[in-house]
């Protein structure tokens, strides 16, 4: 059986994960390579992976040659956290503002366009750059968008005199009264059919890691406290509000996100939702 290759995002918000595939031989038999969302986004859709994490809105790009694997996703019903906007004006007063994306993600670039748009009516100028969590507005700027561990650090360390904060999740969910699906595990459709295997071998990796990660929160926490800006109640709250789940509601829920986006051009097609065959 052929080793699969998995590409793993090492964001807090799948720490669990982290912690099987690290630290508790869940890893075994895999080839993994860690990296942000954008790269591994990248490699899979390139070839140079078999499965990863990938943002939500690729999945929509590329339905023509992944499948999804089953019951997992990264997701939160109102507040993640890890995505924010910071603004130097009041979120409903942006219109063609200059607003720089991090380079990290394409979900929440394609997340952030639908909601200043439908709820605010605004057309902000977009550009991609990196940003500092220290010195989240550059001066030529109205507003970033931050996301993940940094996104996370801006929300604990908010600078309320002179910006203001937005949690996306929490405008999202006003904005359609849905809980919202940020990522999904994918896998190429061509090593799902040549390789049924390693495809399950894959699954129960990650199925079981998530949960048996998740069953020892403290253990994994533990393992980031000293390298990670955060406290232990910061993280052990932060893990109860993003879930794993991927349910037939959040399908349909994701299914609204993919709709709005078609909307706006900003994917070429509403996408199938296809499961790649394993069990559980």
């Amino acid at each position: 059986m052929i080793k699969p290759r998995l590409g793993h995002i090492n964001f807090l918000n799948v720490l669990p994960l982290t912690y099987s595939l690290n630290q508790c031989g869940f890893s075994e038999g895999i080839d993994m390579k860690n990296g942000v969302p954008s790269v591994m986004n990248n490699d899979l859709i390139n070839n140079r992976l078999d499965a990863s994490e990938v943002s939500s809105i690729i999945y929509a790009k590329n339905d023509d040659k992944l499948l999804i694997l089953p019951d997992m996703c990264v997701r939160a019903d109102g507040a993640v956290r890890s995505i924010i906007l910071v603004s130097r004006k009041p979120i409903y007063e942006i219109n063609e503002d200059k607003i720089i994306l991090t380079a990290q993600s394409a979900t929440s670039h394609t997340f952030a366009r639908i909601i200043l748009h439908k709820a605010y009516d605004a057309n902000p100028k977009y550009y991609t750059r990196h940003i500092s969590p220290e010195n989240p507005v550059p001066e030529d700027a109205t507003a970033s968008l931050l996301i993940g561990n940094d996104a996370l650090y801006v929300y604990h360390h908010q600078d309320k005199e002179n910006f203001y904060y937005y949690d996306m999740g929490v405008e999202w969910k006003k904005l359609t009264g849905r809980c919202m699906v940020y990522a999904v595990w994918a896998v190429h459709k061509d090593f799902a059919q040549n390789n049924p295997e390693a495809l399950q071998l894959l699954y129960e990796r990650l199925y079981k890691g998530i949960h048996h990660g998740y069953a020892h929160k403290k253990e994994a926490i533990n393992t980031v406290l000293d390298t990670m800006p955060f406290t232990y109640p910061q993280l052990d709250e932060y893990l109860e509000v993003i879930k794993w789940n991927l349910t037939e509601e959040y399908l349909d829920n994701l299914m609204v996100f993919y709709k709005y986006a078609y909307e706006m051009d900003l994917i070429p097609r509403i996408p199938k939702l296809k499961l790649a065959p394993v069990t559980r």
